[in-house]
């Protein structure tokens, strides 16, 4: 794969900005080559990577890659189509604000057209970091975004529902001292209700929201739009739904020999031709 010039790579960065000033868009996560390619087939704008399915592709829990590693993934990712990505870059996989800064600046030079930032530690006992900090480690990620000199999107994440931590007023705090630090996009993963979601719109208006949606539920994507959310992320989902038919198969095959769980795949043939045009 070639990987796009400077100015495919500033395109598609204006296109992805654009993307976010009105209405509302899917953003799905592939997790390889040729996920991203099919989704870029089915029409959609814009892609998003995922660490989780990144991460189960290599024999991996989530949050356990190596920062080398999803970097040379964002590359591949960019390569893969003519869309924009956004980066799931996790905590900035660095300990300190100047740690967040300078791998901001590798994740730029990969090509993605936006890059999210959350505010989880990992740690279980503390699993959101203070909020200081947290700003702290978004106006650094802006600084190095601005140095650039690129149009790369910011996305500030805050982890409250994610860690166990569901506090809604919490997380809009969060959300607007992201705003607040240079953050364009915001993110509160695991927020469902129309209540909640409609709070955080409102909460960081007129900036744009991001809304998880990971399982089968009672919204669509025209109910988020009413709502306000210019943008819908799908996370692992795609991944997760491409392992359960994946383990149902191998499955039946493994303690019934049957192979009626290949019932509903896709035919080599088409696959062959999709993969080849």
């Amino acid at each position: 794969m070639q990987h796009p010039g400077t100015a495919q790579i500033r395109a598609r960065r204006a296109a992805f900005r654009q993307l976010h000033a009105a209405g509302c868009f899917a953003i799905p996560n592939p997790w390889d080559v040729g996920s991203a390619r099919w989704l870029e087939g089915l029409g959609f704008a814009a892609l998003a990577t995922t660490s989780s399915g990144l991460a189960w592709s290599r024999g991996r829990p989530d949050g356990e890659m190596p920062l080398a590693q999803v970097l040379a993934h964002l590359r591949e990712m960019v390569a893969a189509t003519g869309l924009p990505v956004n980066a799931d870059f996790e905590h900035g996989f660095a300990q300190d604000a100047e740690g967040v800064a300078h791998n901001v600046r590798q994740a730029i030079a990969t090509g993605v057209a936006g890059l999210s930032i959350e505010d989880s530690t990992g740690d279980p006992a503390a699993p959101l970091l203070p909020l200081d900090e947290a700003v702290a480690r978004m106006r650094a990620a802006r600084a190095a975004i601005d140095a650039s000199g690129e149009d790369v999107m910011l996305v500030g994440r805050a982890e409250n529902f994610f860690v166990g931590r569901p506090d809604l007023d919490d997380a809009i705090g969060r959300l607007r001292a992201y705003a607040d630090a240079g953050a364009d996009c915001l993110y509160a993963p695991g927020i469902a209700t129309r209540e909640q979601i409609a709070a955080v719109v409102a909460a960081v208006a007129p900036r744009p929201v991001n809304v998880l949606v990971g399982a089968a539920g009672a919204l669509t994507m025209q109910d988020l739009a009413a709502l306000g959310v210019r943008r819908v992320s799908v996370g692992g989902a795609l991944a997760r739904a491409a392992w359960g038919g994946f383990d149902r198969a191998a499955r039946l095959l493994a303690t019934q020999g049957r192979f009626d769980g290949f019932d509903g795949a896709l035919p080599g043939k088409e696959l062959n031709q999709f993969f080849g045009a």
